[in-house]
């Protein structure tokens, strides 16, 4: 079962008003746009980076929208 909450202040989407965060068990999906300035080249289809804390990856989609795969606090 998943818990769904449209407003977080984890990943800063606060800020956001179309961000969505899911928790599955001990794990956490950020999905919303990319509002960060990206100082460098990111892919046009997929980028995968590390996240600002150990645990997190972040996901860049067609350089527009932010996913972010976290462990659940």
């Amino acid at each position: 079962m998943a818990n769904l909450n449209t407003i977080g202040t984890r990943f800063g989407s606060e800020y956001v008003p179309s961000s969505i965060v899911m928790r599955f068990g001990r794990r956490e999906i950020f999905v919303g746009p990319d509002f960060r300035k990206r100082y460098s080249s990111v892919s046009p289809i997929l980028d995968c980076r590390t996240g600002i804390e150990p645990g997190y990856v972040e996901l860049v989609l067609l350089r527009k929208w932010l996913v972010v795969l976290s462990r659940a606090q």
